[in-house]
C-alpha cells in the first residue's frame, strides 16, 4: 500500500478533475499504454508540431558562458526548430535534451545528411575546451522517446559522473551553500536495510530526483517516509542493493551520499528567472540566448515548451561570476528582446518558505521501488 498526500505548487488541495484523472491513468496498470499519458511523457507539451516527427538530440559536455547560444545557433542555421528542451548545468557540466523538427520538410535522405552535419558541428562546439578531461557527446534518436525528460537528464549526468566533484559545492557557483543537504546513512541490522536520511530545503520534485538516483545506482526502496514542515523536507529511504546487500563500507556510503547530493542540486537555481512567450518560429531560441550572452548573462537552467503557435521559454540566469543580475541589465534585455515577446521576470529567492498549507506527510511502504521503477526506466 503506497499512500501519497499531495498538494499543487501553491500548497493547495488539488481540485482540477483533469489532473486527478491524469494521475489515476498514469499510475494505473495500463498507464504506460494510455495514449494521453504517453503523449505527455516527455514532460513537455507540444502543440502544432507532430510529436512523431521530431528528432531527439542529447548533449553533454563541459559548460561555459554562451554555450547554449552556440548550440541554438547551429540548429537555427540548418533550419531545425526547437519544439521542446530541458537544459541543466551542474559542477561545470551541461546536459541537454532537445526535441527538434525539420522546418524545411526535406526528404529523409537530405535530413540524415543534415543531421550528420549537426552532429559534427555540435561535437566541435562541445569539445571547444581543450582542458576537458571528460568526453563530450552528442546522440540522436528519431520519433518519440518514452523516457521522461528530467529522468533522462539524471541518467546522463550520473553516467557523466558529475557527482565526483560534489565536495566542491560550497564554492561552486552552480549551487549555493544554502541548498547543501544533510545526508546520513545507517544500517538496521535486524531488518537488513540501509537507511538513507535526507534533510534539506523542500521543493517540487525532490523525491523524484532522489528516487531516480537510487534507481540508477541499482538500489531498491522497500520503505520510505516523506515529510515536510515549513521550508524543510525530511526523507528516509530503507534500501537494499538489487543483489540484496546493504551499504556496508564507508566507500559505498560516501558514493551514495555524493550521488544524492548531486541529484538534489542539479535542479537548484537562485537568482533570476526569465519567462518569455512569443510566436514560435525557427531561430527563436537562438535569438534569445544570443541576447542573453551579449548582455553578459549565463544560463544555469532552461526549459522550452511549444503550445499551439506559442513558444514558451524559461531561463534561470546569473552574471558570469555567479552574482545576482543587475536590474539595469534586465531592463536592457526587455528593450532588446522587443515588444513582440512577453517577458516575465521573477526573482528566485535563496530562502523560499513553503506555504503553511503544504505541511503534510506521506508514508510509502512495501516494494515502493517496484512501483516507481516502472516509470523511471
Amino acid at each position: 500500500m503506497d499512500v501519497f498526500h499531495v498538494t499543487d505548487q501553491q500548497g493547495k488541495k488539488i481540485t482540477d478533475n483533469k489532473i486527478i484523472d491524469f494521475i489515476e491513468k498514469a499510475l494505473g496498470p495500463k498507464g504506460r499504454q494510455n495514449s494521453e499519458s504517453v503523449k505527455n511523457w516527455a514532460g513537455k507539451r507540444v502543440g502544432v508540431h507532430s510529436i512523431g516527427d521530431h528528432t531527439a538530440i542529447e548533449l553533454i559536455g563541459r559548460d561555459r558562458p554562451g554555450l547554449l547560444s552556440e548550440i541554438s545557433a547551429v540548429l537555427a542555421s540548418l533550419q531545425f526548430n526547437v519544439i521542446a528542451a530541458e537544459v541543466w548545468t551542474h559542477n561545470r557540466r551541461i546536459a541537454c535534451v532537445l526535441y527538434v523538427n525539420d522546418a524545411t520538410k526535406k526528404s529523409m535522405d537530405d535530413d540524415s545528411k543534415r543531421l550528420s552535419i549537426i552532429e559534427e558541428q555540435l561535437n566541435h562546439i562541445l569539445r571547444g575546451c581543450e582542458n576537458d578531461e571528460k568526453v563530450a557527446r552528442t546522440s540522436f534518436s528519431m520519433g518519440f522517446t518514452f523516457t521522461h525528460m528530467d529522468r533522462r537528464l539524471h541518467q546522463m549526468l550520473f553516467a557523466d559522473r558529475d557527482y565526483e566533484s560534489a565536495g566542491l559545492t560550497t564554492t561552486n557557483v552552480d549551487c549555493p551553500p544554502s541548498f547543501r543537504p544533510n545526508i546520513k546513512i545507517e544500517r538496521i541490522e535486524e531488518k537488513g536495510y540501509s537507511v538513507v536520511s535526507v534533510r534539506c530545503k523542500d521543493r517540487a520534485k525532490l523525491m523524484f530526483d532522489i528516487v531516480c538516483t537510487l534507481t540508477d545506482m541499482e538500489y531498491v526502496v522497500f520503505h520510505a517516509s516523506i515529510s515536510s514542515e515549513g521550508p524543510y523536507a525530511s526523507q528516509e529511504y530503507f534500501i537494499r542493493h538489487v543483489d540484496g546487500c546493504t551499504l556496508d563500507t564507508e566507500g559505498e556510503k560516501e558514493r551514495v551520499t555524493k550521488c544524492i547530493e548531486a541529484a538534489i542540486q542539479r535542479r537548484v537555481s537562485e537568482g533570476v528567472s526569465l519567462e518569455l512567450c512569443a510566436k514560435d518560429r525557427v531561430g527563436l531560441l537562438s535569438e534569445v540566448t544570443r541576447i542573453l550572452r551579449e548582455n553578459g548573462l549565463t544560463v544555469s537552467r532552461a526549459g522550452v515548451s511549444t503550445i499551439g503557435e506559442k513558444g514558451l521559454n524559461v531561463f534561470y540566469v546569473r552574471d558570469a561570476y555567479g552574482n545576482p543580475v543587475d536590474t539595469n541589465i534586465i531592463e536592457a534585455l526587455r528593450k532588446e528582446i522587443g515588444q513582440s515577446v512577453m517577458v516575465n521576470v521573477k526573482k528566485v529567492p535563496a530562502n523560499t518558505k513553503a506555504p503553511e498549507t503544504s505541511r503534510g506527510w506521506a508514508r510509502v511502504s512495501f516494494f515502493f521501488g517496484n512501483l516507481l521503477e516502472r516509470f523511471l526506466t
